[in-house]
């Protein structure tokens, strides 16, 4: 089974700078896509970024030149940077994997992590 448990999530002032991480564990399995999702209160999960196996990247409009997703196959971790946050930049953000066993595809979502963007 997959699991992934994400860190770095707290409260920054607008302007600052928070660093997502995500690690996946267990066994028998390959990574493929990666990515960051966030919720608002009372909305659906809204893609953040996502980066497949070989380093392609998507970021949504609302974070493209702020944030940067990265990924590092040997040890099955995606991290989000986030620069210049904005108070509408709060909410739950959340690591997802798709995942391949050799016999299935499928996904995978972390816990979430909180982040809040306030003065």
């Amino acid at each position: 089974q997959v699991q992934l448990v994400e860190s770095g999530g707290g409260l920054v002032q607008p302007g600052g700078s928070l660093r997502l991480s995500c690690a996946a564990s267990g066994s028998g399995f390959s990574l493929l896509t990666m990515g960051w999702y966030r919720q608002f209160p009372e909305k659906q999960r809204e893609l953040v970024a996502t980066i497949t196996r070989g380093l392609t990247t998507n970021y949504s409009t609302s974070v493209k030149s702020r944030f940067t997703i990265t990924r590092d196959n040997p040890k099955n971790r995606v991290s989000l940077q986030m620069n210049n946050l904005k108070p509408e930049d709060t909410a739950i953000y959340y690591c997802s994997a798709k995942f391949y066993t050799g016999e299935v595809v499928d996904d995978v979502w972390g816990q979430g992590t909180q982040v809040t963007v306030s003065s």
